[in-house]
């Protein structure tokens, strides 16, 4: 019996040329199909233990999918669970590897952020993840040495930290010291990308363990649900200021039962909301919040308010498409999430209009430069002499990115990955993409700077130029000319 056997070989990376500079960056946010690097292998659920052992030693890999056919995952066997098998449970060689597999493994679409396979096998404590095909198919294993983690930097005691908290008390603690870190790393010169990415594996981890521990205060109904987080959460893009857009999807077995259902889950979403706002996540202001029974929805309403927001792109489903549409899954069936990212995928661009509105209402915030090269402030009598680095500094770069992502079908919701995903589509060198990014790089590190001043919440985002270096005030008017390039070539994409 053949005890092994490999898949047939799969066409080139399509990103390749990125990956360098992804990992030079130190902790890019890059789909996982960009990360595995071998090709599977695939082990018969009948193959002995010492055909199992023997595949593996000879290959030189530390793990095989167990699956009678690619498309069928079974589980995972890795080279320790059969020593230890071996050793420890006094396992006969001749025994079935099956019995001593990981059955149902955590997977994640292979277009899924790294981001996300760093906390699901953080959190799970596993070594070993399955990537699948949208149809399911098997596309390959992921490990930890595949991932640039966020373990560094002292997060492994933080992560420690969350997982063992048991009240919400402890968890605010534990937000508090992440935060700390974050403000020593970033003091210290870790990369805005790096520490953001950083921040949000930590701040991930912290609000899946505060969603468990309310849930267990709840008797919640028995159907799929998932927490989502959109805005700059969903783009894992927070700073040291950060507040609540989240929202609710779930599955009713009979769609008439929806409204007890969500009768069921909003005083759920409430009380986490509020435990969240303990831990230092503010309650969002336009009440954006799964709390909120308009943001606890069913699979089939999600899906008619985005066709909603596509078809008739007023302002309103203008202003909600910078929102809602970097949703990411946190907690809960993830696969719920997944589906609605697929169903959604190919839709903006069958709305040209959706997309030209999009683009116009983007233009209607300009970078905050000027005439001759002058600083445009914006802060009238209240803040003299300052601009808003959130609404005209970041805010150029991000809608364009989403507005790029959106009609390219790029999966990501992050603004630099986007940027790199969309470049080869908007027929960019990669030279232009890196100076998009780092230009917006330096806006989100002096905004941080800005933050960590402290202030009222409409201050926060707000700096006089006047407080800067000679340096980074160029510095800053040349990444305030590159969110007019990208604005300069939406307008000429859009606007004809």
């Amino acid at each position: 019996m053949m005890p092994a056997k490999q898949p047939p070989p799969r066409p080139p990376k399509p990103l390749a040329e990125f990956k360098s500079a992804h990992m030079s960056a130190g902790i890019g946010d890059i789909p996982l199909r960009e990360l595995a690097q071998n090709e599977p292998l695939i082990i018969q659920p009948e193959t002995s233990i010492r055909d199992a052992l023997f595949t593996l030693n000879r290959d030189d890999i530390q793990a095989g999918v167990v699956a009678q056919q690619i498309d069928a995952p079974l589980g995972i066997v890795t080279l320790r669970e059969l020593i230890e098998a071996i050793t420890l449970k006094r396992a006969d060689l001749s025994e079935p590897v099956i019995a001593y597999m990981t059955a149902a493994p955590i997977s994640l679409p292979v277009d899924a952020p790294a981001h996300r396979a760093r906390v699901a096998l953080t959190r799970s404590r596993l070594s070993h993840l399955v990537l699948l095909e949208s149809n399911g198919r098997l596309y390959n294993l992921l490990s930890h040495s595949d991932l640039p983690g966020f373990r560094e930097g002292g997060a492994e005691g933080l992560i420690n930290t969350v997982q063992h908290a048991g009240n919400v008390d402890s968890m605010a603690n534990a937000a508090k010291a992440i935060r700390q870190r974050g403000q020593e790393l970033f003091v210290n010169g870790m990369g805005v990308e790096a520490l953001c990415q950083w921040m949000s594996g930590l701040n991930d981890l912290l609000c899946m363990r505060v969603i468990e521990l309310i849930a267990n205060e709840f008797d919640l109904p028995p159907v799929s649900w998932c927490w989502m987080v959109f805005g700059s959460e969903g783009r894992l893009e927070q700073t040291f200021a950060a507040d609540q857009d989240n929202g609710l999807i779930f599955q009713p077995d009979n769609e008439e039962d929806t409204p007890q259902i969500r009768n069921a889950l909003v005083p759920f979403a409430k009380a986490v909301n509020k435990a969240l706002d303990r831990c230092g996540f503010t309650l969002c202001r336009g009440d954006i919040m799964a709390g909120n029974p308009k943001l606890c929805l069913s699979v089939s309403e999600w899906r008619d308010r985005f066709q909603h927001w596509l078809s008739t792109p007023d302002p309103k489903s203008l202003l909600n498409a910078t929102i809602f549409f970097d949703f990411r899954p946190l907690y809960g069936q993830d696969e719920l999430v997944d589906d609605l990212h697929n169903w959604l995928l190919p839709r903006p661009a069958e709305h040209p209009r959706f997309l030209r509105a999009m683009a116009t209402e983007a233009l209607t915030c300009a970078p905050a430069l000027g005439w001759f090269g002058r600083f445009s402030y914006d802060g009238g009598h209240r803040y003299p002499h300052t601009i808003d680095l959130k609404k005209r500094g970041a805010r150029p770069f991000i809608d364009a990115a989403r507005i790029w992502a959106l009609k390219h079908g790029v999966w990501s919701t992050n603004t630099a990955e986007r940027l790199r995903a969309a470049t080869s589509d908007m027929k960019r060198s990669p030279a232009d993409t890196a100076a998009t990014i780092e230009a917006f790089d330096l806006i989100q590190r002096i905004r941080m700077q800005r933050q960590l001043a402290g202030g009222d919440y409409d201050a926060i985002n707000r700096v006089n130029p006047s407080d800067l270096s000679s340096s980074q005030r160029l510095m800053l008017k040349e990444a305030f000319k590159q969110g007019k390039l990208l604005q300069l070539r939406l307008r000429q994409e859009f606007e004809q």
